[in-house]
């Protein structure tokens, strides 16, 4: 069993930067492969980005590459979300997720946190 606390989210203007942090409870945390998704009012769950249970390889959907960065820290079990170069398009709840492979489809987690708001102003 795992448990996802995501933070970190919050309003902020086009152009800006935003960190989000997913801590995970249990000892299990290197377990997981984790991804990050988001969703906007109205619209499906997406695909953010995902990470390996090592950290070594990293996986991005198309709209996010070159802007955000996935990262993780075994130790003290927790993923994170860097978002530099912000757009009004990133205005979404984003929630992490762990399961067995880093993946785009979100059936394929486990287990989810309940979500960070993030607001971008234009």
């Amino acid at each position: 069993q795992v448990q996802l606390v995501e933070s970190g989210g919050e309003l902020v203007q086009t152009g800006g930067s935003l960190r989000l942090s997913c801590a995970a409870s249990g000892r299990t945390f290197s377990s997981y492969a984790m991804g990050w998704f988001r969703q906007a009012p109205g619209k499906e769950r997406e695909f953010v980005a995902a990470i390996i249970k090592s950290g070594g390889s990293t996986y991005y959907a198309d709209s996010v590459k070159g802007r955000f960065t996935i990262s993780r820290d075994n130790a003290k079990n927790t993923v994170y979300l860097q978002m530099n170069s912000l757009k009004p398009e990133d205005t979404a709840v984003y929630y992490c997720a762990a399961g067995p492979e880093p993946i785009a489809d979100p059936n394929e987690y486990d287990y989810w946190g309940q979500g960070t708001q993030v607001t971008v102003s234009s």
